[in-house]
């Protein structure tokens, strides 16, 4: 069972992740994007505040004492996405395919609910 201050900093990561990745939706298509895949569009710069908000879910695993691979884990989503957001058009794209952000929130999650 899941206590209630662990819940309320699991919805808080799973409404800044939707909200970074997946926000709105492109018509017609499967494919959904947030502000971080706007982020991205500024070089590097804009990569960099992207990793800085994504860094805010991996606090809140902190917080909740999760173990230390689950933190590393969720890093180096965040570092993969950094290097690949770098790279002019394919980063953006990835930004958009990879949504790091909501696969560190389905990561805590799944340790949560463990």
């Amino acid at each position: 069972m899941i206590s209630p201050e662990a819940e309320q900093r699991l919805q808080r990561s799973r409404k800044l992740a939707i909200l970074l990745d997946g926000a709105w939706g492109i018509p017609n298509t499967p494919w959904r994007f947030g502000i971080d895949s706007l982020l991205g569009l500024l070089p590097v710069a804009g990569d960099f505040a992207s990793a800085l908000l994504g860094l805010i879910i991996v606090w809140q695993a902190h917080r909740l004492k999760a173990p230390r691979f689950l933190k590393l884990r969720m890093l180096g989503n965040i570092g993969l996405d950094f290097l690949i957001g770098c790279i002019p058009i394919i980063g953006d794209i990835a930004d958009v395919a990879f949504r790091k952000n909501i696969r560190n929130a389905d990561l805590l999650e799944a340790w949560l609910k463990k």
